[in-house]
C-alpha cells in the first residue's frame, strides 16, 4: 500500500470477489452515453479511474468479458462468475494499466462523486447535474481537467511501462 495512503474496499453482491484500492482515484466520470445507459440499464456509468497496481483483489477471481465499444475497440469487463456484477473495466486506449471501477462496488460510494460528467448530449432529460461539475457534450481533454497530481501519478506509470502520454 502507498504510504499515507488510504484504502477503499468494494466487491460484488454476493461477496464472492472482494478488491481493494490502495489510493484515491486519479479521476471519476460520470457517463451519459448511451453504450454506459444499456450496459448499466442506468441513466448512466459511475467510473472511478485508478491504476491497476493500485487495485488488489482480497478474495476470489473475476471473469473478464470483452464487449463492444462506441470506439469500435471494445472493453474488457471484470465481472464476479458468480452474481454477474460489474466490478472494473478496462479500455483499448489505456489497456490494462487502468481500471475504472464500478463506485457503486465500493463499501462507501459517498466517497467519490464524479469529478465530470461526459457525453451528456446523450443524458437522460431527467437528470439534475448538481452545479460546480464540468459538464460535456462528449469526451475531455484531460490536460485540462485532471488534477496536477492525478496528470503526475499517469505520466509515473506510463514511464515505468515505456510509454508516452
Amino acid at each position: 500500500m502507498n504510504e499515507g495512503a488510504y484504502a477503499f474496499e468494494g466487491g460484488c453482491d454476493c461477496r464472492r470477489v472482494r478488491y481493494r484500492m490502495t489510493d484515491n482515484p486519479l479521476f471519476v466520470h460520470c457517463c451519459h452515453c448511451r453504450w454506459c445507459q444499456r450496459e448499466t440499464g442506468s441513466a448512466f456509468a459511475l467510473n472511478a479511474m485508478i491504476e491497476a497496481e493500485r487495485v488488489e483483489l482480497l478474495c476470489g477471481e473475476v471473469d473478464v468479458v470483452h464487449t463492444p465499444s462506441c470506439s469500435g475497440r471494445g472493453q474488457n469487463i471484470s465481472r464476479c462468475p458468480e452474481c454477474r456484477l460489474a466490478l472494473w473495466s478496462t479500455y483499448a486506449g489505456a489497456g490494462e494499466l487502468i481500471r475504472f471501477v464500478r463506485v457503486g462496488t465500493l463499501d462507501d460510494p459517498d466517497r467519490f462523486p464524479p469529478d465530470i460528467h461526459i457525453y451528456t448530449q446523450s443524458k437522460q432529460p431527467w437528470v439534475m447535474i448538481p452545479a460546480g461539475v464540468p459538464v460535456l457534450d462528449a469526451y475531455y481533454d484531460r490536460e485540462t481537467y485532471w488534477p496536477q497530481a492525478s496528470l503526475q501519478r499517469r505520466r509515473a506509470l506510463l514511464a515505468k511501462v515505456g510509454r508516452a502520454s
